[in-house]
């Protein structure tokens, strides 16, 4: 099995899917590695650092696309600007692409379906259940942690006050608020940070027992009366929720938003849009200089005026949307990145080949398109299939 790791080309993305370690894992069970020229740079690997470890380096990445059986990337496909097309368009029938796809993205749609069309097998990260068996397979948790702690430093580094609360000869500042919406994995650390930071921290979240970790890690928990039931689904990740529930959840965080000086978006849904908990009114409601960051934008964003990719100011107040926030800590997000790919490739692998077993939960979770369909439920479902 030929394994091709290019390098990848998203504005400001710094990782790469794979480290000299997990290169070396991979010879180890048997695959030739393909590593495209300076793929680790970005990330302080270095190219003698994969051929130490077994890799091969490729110079031209149309030639590792031509020869690789699979493709790992941390990124989904983009327009490759030196070659002047899209990644998609040169991968071919058969080939297995893993990565963040985001299928259920609006973004993605175009790309999802070309990757159909091509007759690649895409198999999407963001998928990977949260069973005990896939822990370690699982690269969202990951760098949902990455994305919780960089996210909460570009918010305190975009605004214009003081976290802490501080003294001076000329008097006290306060203490700025910040409120966390949805503790999960990457709303845990931006809480815990912002907490270090010296905050006033508020969170809410649907879920029972995540709000309950939020309270003990020291936050004022914004209760939202949304039924249990109607909240939690599989493996203890938030239901999407009916438009009537949704607009009661807003109505409860309207007035606590209004005083927040940061707040912090990371409620997702499995495999489906994230849902709008910010309305445009609600951000006009905030204090100039206030501060949102959206770390769910890659499913779509919780506030209907964040600009994908962008840091935009709307109301006088200051929204981050960056898309690759773990990106911006490429060594610490890089290593545990690759520590889950090279698992999730191990446990597909069987006998020097990836053999899908499409009765396995992990399997029918991540897979995205296979014999030129879209077969990814939440995709299907978001693109009216």
């Amino acid at each position: 099995m030929i394994i091709g790791i290019p390098k990848e080309i998203m504005h400001g993305e710094d990782r790469v899917s794979s480290t000299p370690e997990t290169v070396a894992k991979l010879v180890k069970d048997g695959a030739n590695v393909l590593v495209e020229k300076s793929a680790g740079e970005g990330a302080f690997y270095h190219d003698d650092q994969y051929v130490a470890a077994g890799a091969k380096i490729i110079d031209d990445v149309a030639e590792l696309y031509k020869k690789s059986d699979v493709i790992l990337k941390v990124k989904e496909p983009q327009f490759n600007e030196a070659k002047k097309v899209n990644e998609v368009e040169m991968m071919h029938k058969g080939q297995y692409l893993i990565t963040f796809l985001h299928p259920a993205a609006p973004v993605n749609h175009d790309m999802i379906k070309k990757m159909a069309e091509v007759g690649v097998i895409g198999l999407t990260l963001d998928g990977v259940p949260r069973i005990s068996r896939a822990q370690n397979m699982d690269a969202l948790t990951s760098m949902s942690t990455c994305a919780g702690y960089k996210g909460m430093l570009l918010a305190a580094n975009a605004l214009p006050k003081f976290v802490p609360q501080i003294f001076c000869a000329v008097g006290m500042i306060k203490p700025i608020n910040a409120m966390i919406i949805g503790t999960g994995v990457g709303g845990l650390q931006a809480l815990a940070t912002a907490k270090r930071l010296g905050a006033v921290v508020y969170a809410t979240d649907i879920r029972p027992d995540a709000a309950e970790q939020a309270k003990s890690l020291g936050a004022k928990i914004v209760e939202t009366g949304v039924p249990a039931e109607f909240a939690v689904g599989k493996g203890g990740y938030a239901n999407a929720l009916s438009k009537d529930l949704l607009t009661k959840e807003r109505a409860v965080l309207k007035d606590t938003i209004s005083k927040m000086d940061i707040v912090f978006c990371s409620a997702l849904v499995p495999s489906k849009t994230a849902p709008i908990l910010l309305t445009e009114d609600m951000v006009a409601a905030m204090a100039p200089g206030s501060v949102i960051v959206d770390i769910s934008i890659d499913q779509g964003g919780n506030c209907a005026l964040t600009t994908p990719g962008e840091v935009a100011r709307k109301h006088g107040v200051t929204i981050i949307g960056i898309k690759n926030i773990p990106g911006m800590l490429p060594t610490s997000s890089t290593w545990m990145f690759a520590n889950n790919i090279y698992h999730l490739v191990n446990y597909l692998t069987k006998d020097g080949k990836i053999v899908l077993d499409r009765k396995d939960e992990i399997v029918a979770s991540i897979l995205t398109t296979i014999d030129g369909k879209i077969v990814h439920a939440g995709a299907r479902e978001a693109m009216g299939l």
